[in-house]
C-alpha cells in the first residue's frame, strides 16, 4: 500500500501572523451516457459498509475511543446514495435523466450530505429528518460541478476520474441537467420534509437557506468573481470572497439546513454556521494545495488547472507551507465552535474537519 503523506505535515503550528481574513460571525448569511453516436461508460465505486456504526455517545474518552469516522462516513454515504437513487429514477426524456444520474450518482465523498446529517444528529434530530436536505445539497453541488466543467466556465473534460457531463452528453444536455438538478433540489426538500414529519416552518427556512447559498449570496457570486480574477493580481481579501461564496457557502448551508430541520435554536444554528464556514474555507485551501502537489490520477480530475489559468490560489499568495499553516488554524477555529455542544455528539463534525485537512484528493 502506498504511503499516505498527510496534508498538514508534522502538525504544523499556525503562525501568529496568519489571521483569518473574514468574519464568519458577521458574514451575510449503470452509468450510461450517450452523446451523438458515442457511448461512454464510467463505473465509479461507492462506499459500502456492512458493519454498523459505533455509537459516538458511548463510554471511553467521551466517546472518542468508540467512534470510527470511516464507518460513519461509509454508513452515511450508503444512506445518501440509496436516497439519491430513489429520488432520481429514469424518466422521459431519458437522455436528460441519464445525464442527471451520471453525475449525481458518480460517487464522491458525500461530504456535504454527511455534514447535514451530522449537524442534525448533533442537535438531537435524526437521520431520516436530515436525509431530504442532505440529498438536496448534493443535487446543488452536482449542478455546480456540471456547470463549472462547461466550456464557457472552467472547460474541463475530467471529473471524478470520468469524462465530464458535457463530454459524455453534449453541452446543451449538460446545461439542462444542471438546471433540472437545481429545480429538483428544492422540490425534494419540500416533499421530503412533509414525508418525514418536519414542521413546515423548518422546511421553509431550509429552502431559503439553500436558495441563498446558490445565488448572489453564494455560488453564483463567487463564480463570477473567480472568473473575473483569472490572470488578475488579487489579494487575500478577494480570494477569500471567492471561496467563501463559491465553496464554503454551500457547506455552510448543508450544516445549517441539517441543524434547522433537527430543531436547533438560533444560537446553536449560528455556531454551526461558523463551524461550517471555517470548514468550507479549509476545504478550498486544501484543494488549492492538492492542485499543485498531486497528479490527475491521484485527484480524479485535471491537476494543475489553477496554475495553467493563472488563478489566484492560497499557495500562490501564501506559499504551500503558509497555506498548510493557515489550514491548521482553520481546523482549530472550526473545532472551537463545537465546544458548546455535547462532546460525544460532536465527534463526526470534529473528525470531518480533520478528514478535510488530511485528504489526498
Amino acid at each position: 500500500m502506498a504511503k499516505v503523506v498527510p496534508f498538514l505535515v508534522h502538525h504544523v503550528t499556525p503562525s501568529p501572523s496568519l489571521k483569518l481574513h473574514f468574519s464568519p460571525r458577521n458574514a451575510s448569511l449503470q452509468f450510461h451516457a450517450r452523446h451523438s453516436t458515442t457511448s461512454v461508460r464510467c463505473a465509479v465505486p461507492t462506499p459500502t459498509s456492512n458493519t454498523p456504526i459505533t455509537n459516538p455517545t458511548g463510554s471511553g474518552s467521551q466517546g472518542e475511543d468508540l467512534f470510527s469516522f470511516d464507518r460513519y462516513m461509509a454508513s452515511k454515504a450508503v444512506t445518501v446514495n440509496d436516497a439519491l437513487d430513489r429520488a432520481l429514477p429514469l424518466v422521459q426524456p431519458e437522455g436528460l435523466s441519464e445525464s442527471m444520474r451520471y453525475s449525481l450518482l458518480a460517487g464522491g465523498k458525500r461530504v456535504r450530505p454527511m455534514l447535514a446529517i451530522a449537524a442534525c444528529e448533533m442537535v438531537g434530530g435524526d437521520e431520516a429528518a436530515a436525509t431530504p436536505v442532505a440529498c438536496a445539497v448534493e443535487m446543488v453541488h452536482t449542478m455546480s460541478l456540471i456547470h463549472d466543467d462547461l466550456p464557457c466556465m472552467d472547460d474541463d473534460d475530467l471529473r471524478r476520474g470520468c469524462p465530464t457531463n458535457h463530454v459524455a452528453f453534449g453541452v446543451s444536455t449538460a446545461l439542462l441537467a444542471g438546471d433540472a438538478l437545481l429545480s429538483l433540489s428544492f422540490e425534494h426538500i419540500a416533499r421530503g420534509c412533509v414525508e418525514h414529519g418536519v414542521p413546515a416552518d423548518r422546511a421553509l427556512r431550509a429552502v431559503a437557506e439553500l436558495a441563498n447559498a446558490v445565488g448572489t449570496g453564494g455560488l453564483a457570486a463567487g463564480e463570477v468573481v473567480d472568473l473575473a480574477s483569472e490572470g488578475a493580481d488579487v489579494g487575500l481579501a478577494t480570494l477569500e470572497y471567492i471561496h467563501i461564496h463559491k465553496t464554503a457557502r454551500l457547506l455552510e448551508a448543508a450544516a445549517v439546513c441539517g441543524a434547522i430541520v433537527g430543531g436547533a435554536g438560533e444560537e446553536d444554528v449560528e455556531s454551526i454556521r461558523r463551524y461550517a464556514r471555517y470548514v468550507g474555507l479549509l476545504f478550498q485551501v486544501v484543494d488549492d494545495v492538492l492542485d499543485v502537489t498531486q497528479t490527475s490520477e491521484q485527484l480524479g480530475k485535471t491537476a494543475g488547472k489553477d496554475l495553467a489559468t493563472d488563478k489566484a490560489t492560497y499557495p500562490k499568495l501564501m506559499g504551500v507551507d503558509g497555506a498548510r499553516a493557515y489550514a491548521a488554524e482553520l481546523v482549530a477555529s472550526a473545532e472551537a465552535e463545537l465546544d458548546r455542544f455535547d462532546h460525544a455528539r460532536t465527534q463526526p463534525l470534529r473528525h470531518l474537519a480533520r478528514f478535510i485537512a488530511y485528504r489526498q484528493n
